[in-house]
């Protein structure tokens, strides 16, 4: 029996690394999906599986080391409740667009509630900066400068051009690379490498959306570390959260609430609540705080957004 990582995963099979650098593709068998593991994935790329290959020369995965952290997401599959994007992570750079196409502050505020919720260190990476109009620069300031403020560090790129400087942020880490279709991500990742990793896709002129030109999660190797490309994401739903830890993943929220009256306070109306107080004051973002009730209200309505 062989210790491997899955670096690559299709829906039916997996792509593993073993010891010596070598790779083979792997298969688990059908009980194995439903073991206790409420995914439409029990194996995602990331992890340190134990690799048993049969007589017949066929390469079955039995067994998953322990996760140091994963970033999971609700699934699209109403059968299930989650999907596991990746595992064992050092970091995740979230890449997002002001516009061609737009990411909304409410997805950035989900996903970096959800790396919180799972202790997963995160980035924000704005690309596409090159078409931004003078007043959308003035937008992006304010942006960053609202994220740094809450100890996110945020990158300005257009990844066309890419300044190699940027490469270090990845050295010798394992770094989830996640967005919105369209967003650049795949834009990015080949010029990283100076070489074509995976397809470039066009934004649709008719809504302005990305195309789905990332099938599957896999991983590059780079700088002693790894890169983790990923499908565009649409959504992130409150998966395995409880509405009393929600304000927990939102750091400025967290802090403030301690001042509040009660100590359950939701901060939606309660007295003497000490996060509206900072809402109405402007030491708590409008958008922010209506992303933490927009994820509240997964958990009361069991919605996906």
């Amino acid at each position: 029996m062989d210790r491997a990582l899955v670096i690559k995963t299709t829906g039916s099979s997996y792509l593993v690394q073993l010891a010596d650098g070598t790779t083979t593709e792997c298969h688990i068998k059908g009980n194995f999906r439903i073991r206790g593991i409420r995914s439409t994935n029990p194996v995602a790329v990331g992890d340190y599986v134990s690799v048993e290959t049969q007589s017949n020369g066929t390469n079955w995965i039995t067994e998953i080391e322990d996760r140091k952290n994963y970033i999971i997401r609700r699934s699209t599959n109403l059968s299930k409740e989650s999907h596991i994007l990746a595992a064992n992570l050092d970091q995740v750079a979230l890449i997002v667009t002001l516009h061609h196409p737009e990411t909304s502050t409410t997805f950035i505020d989900r996903f970096l509630a959800t790396c919180e919720a799972y202790c997963v260190p995160a980035i924000l990476i704005f690309n596409k900066t090159d078409l931004l109009t003078v007043e959308e620069q003035t937008e992006l300031m304010k942006l960053r400068a609202l994220y740094e403020s809450l100890d996110y560090p945020t990158y300005a790129i257009c990844a066309k051009n890419l300044d190699e400087s940027i490469k270090t942020i990845f050295s010798k880490k394992v770094t989830l690379l996640a967005g919105n279709s369209g967003v650049g991500k795949s834009t990015f990742l080949n010029a990283i490498f100076g070489c074509e990793k995976t397809r470039t896709g066009h934004i649709s002129d008719a809504h302005d959306k990305g195309m789905h030109t990332t099938t599957f999660s896999e991983m590059y190797a780079l700088d002693e570390g790894w890169l983790i490309d990923t499908p565009g994401i649409k959504g992130f739903g409150a998966v395995q959260m409880q509405k009393e830890e929600i304000s927990h993943y939102f750091r400025e929220i967290f802090r403030i609430g301690r001042d509040c009256r009660y100590g359950n306070c939701l901060h939606t109306g309660e007295p003497e609540c000490a996060v509206h107080d900072a809402v109405v004051d402007g030491r708590i973002a409008i958008s922010r705080f209506e992303s933490y009730l927009s994820l509240l209200g997964d958990c009361d309505e069991a919605k996906y957004r």
